[in-house]
């Protein structure tokens, strides 16, 4: 199966995820092993393309969101768990105080 995203094949995972994103996963996550001036530089960068598209965010979120739904649908099978046994739920107002 051809992965197709914005018109270009992605040949691997990675590449699928650079174009889905528009910028490389490397960007976000940084590599192992660069210095604090390469990090520094990274996170400045990114910080440019999120000012410039304050969506991508959500964006992201959706197409993580549409991956999982397709790849993997159970993962969103969420039951609540139970409360220990004596704890009771704080209201916002309680906890915040």
């Amino acid at each position: 199966m051809k992965n197709i995203v914005a018109g270009h094949i992605a040949i691997n995972t990675e590449e699928f995820v650079e174009l889905a994103l528009g910028t490389p996963v490397e960007l976000w996550l940084g590599v192992e092993g660069e210095t604090e001036m390469e990090r520094a530089a990274r996170l400045d960068a990114a910080r440019d393309i999120l000012a410039d598209n304050p969506n991508l965010p959500d964006d992201v979120s959706r197409v993580a969101a549409e991956a999982i739904e397709t790849f993997a649908p159970e993962l969103f099978n969420v039951i609540p768990l139970p409360r220990p046994a004596g704890r009771r739920r704080l209201s916002r107002k309680a906890a915040a105080a």
